[in-house]
C-alpha cells in the first residue's frame, strides 16, 4: 500500500469559520444526510474528546459502553475507523471493536479488518531521534509538578493538565528548548498538550484519504463525517471540504478558527449523533 494514494490536503482552509458560529450537527441531520444518497457513507471518529471525555491523567481515558454500542451497530453495515494521537494498540484496546479500521500516532501506524496494515515507512526513521527526545523531555520537565511526557511509537507528547498555570511558562519553555535541538521533528499544540512527530508530508487528514482509497472506495462517491475535538483533527476536515468527499464536525473545546462545517457541544452529543446516524442510515 502506497502513502502516495492520497494526496496532500492544504494545511489550513480558506473557510475557516469560529466553532462558536457553526450549527449543531444535531439540529441540521437532514443536511448531513442528503449528502448519502446515492454514495457510500464512511465514519471517521477521534477518540480523546470525542468518543471519550477529556480527563485529567490520560490512562484514564474510557469510552462509555452507551458510545461503544452505537459504534459497534454502526460498525455492522459502514465502514469506521478511529483516528487518534494515541498509539494504535492503545486505542485498539480502549474501543474493544475488532471490525474497526484503527489508525494511532495520527495516522503514521493503521490497523484494520482483512489484513488492512500500513506503518509510514519514512517515519520509521526517526525512531532514534524520538528516543533520544524523550529522553531530553523527561530531564527537561522532572521538576515541574504535573507535567507528563508520554511516548507514542511515532510521538512524544508532553501534558500540562495536572500543571499548575503558574508553572505553565516553564513546561512551554522546556518543550520550546529541548525542540529547538530537534529541527527534524515538528511540533503542534493541542488541549494542553504539546508534540512532537516526524516532520513528514503525514497528518490525519492525508490518512483519512489514503484511508477512503486503501479500502477501496472512490472517493467521487464517498460520504464521509469526520468527528473530532482538537487542532490535529482540522487537517482532515480541511481533507474532507477540499476534496468534497464529506463533512467535518468539531466537538467544542474553545471557540478557535475550524475548518469543520458543523459541531457538538460534548461526547454525549456525540453519542446522540452516532445513534441518530444508525436509525435514519438503517431506514433508508
Amino acid at each position: 500500500m502506497d502513502s502516495d494514494q492520497a494526496s496532500p490536503p492544504p494545511a489550513q482552509s480558506s473557510s475557516a469559520v469560529r466553532v462558536a458560529t457553526l450549527p449543531r450537527a444535531l439540529d441540521h441531520l437532514e443536511a448531513i444526510l442528503a449528502q448519502f444518497e446515492g454514495r457510500q457513507p464512511m465514519i471517521f471518529l477521534d477518540f480523546d474528546g470525542t468518543l471519550s471525555p477529556i480527563v485529567d491523567h490520560p490512562e484514564d481515558a474510557a469510552i462509555d459502553p452507551a458510545t461503544r454500542e452505537a459504534v459497534r451497530r454502526l460498525a455492522e453495515r459502514y465502514p469506521i475507523a478511529i483516528l487518534s494521537g494515541r498509539d494504535r494498540e492503545d486505542v485498539e484496546r480502549r474501543v474493544g471493536l475488532e471490525s474497526l479500521v484503527y489508525a494511532g500516532s495520527h495516522g503514521f501506524d493503521v490497523r484494520g479488518p482483512d489484513g488492512l496494515r500500513y506503518e509510514h515507512e519514512e517515519a520509521v526513521d526517526y525512531l532514534p531521534e524520538l528516543d533520544a527526545l524523550e529522553e531530553e523531555l523527561r530531564a527537561a520537565v522532572a521538576g515541574i509538578d504535573g507535567a507528563l511526557v508520554d511516548r507514542k511509537r511515532f510521538a512524544v507528547a508532553v501534558h500540562d493538565r495536572q500543571v499548575a498555570d503558574a508553572l505553565r511558562p516553564r513546561v512551554r519553555e522546556a518543550v520550546l528548548e529541548t525542540g529547538q535541538r530537534h529541527p527534524r521533528l515538528h511540533t503542534s499544540k493541542g488541549r494542553r498538550v504539546h508534540e512532537f512527530q516526524p516532520d513528514v508530508p503525514w497528518d490525519k487528514g492525508r490518512a483519512l484519504l489514503w484511508l477512503i482509497d486503501a479500502l477501496g472506495y472512490d472517493r467521487s462517491g464517498v460520504a464521509a463525517i469526520y468527528v473530532g475535538d482538537d487542532t490535529t483533527d482540522e487537517d482532515a476536515f480541511v481533507a474532507l471540504r477540499e476534496t468534497e468527499a464529506g463533512v467535518g464536525v468539531v466537538v467544542r473545546s474553545e471557540d478557535r478558527e475550524t475548518g469543520a462545517q458543523y459541531r457538538l457541544d460534548g461526547t454525549e452529543e456525540v453519542l446522540d449523533l452516532l445513534v441518530r446516524l444508525r436509525a435514519r442510515l438503517a431506514a433508508t
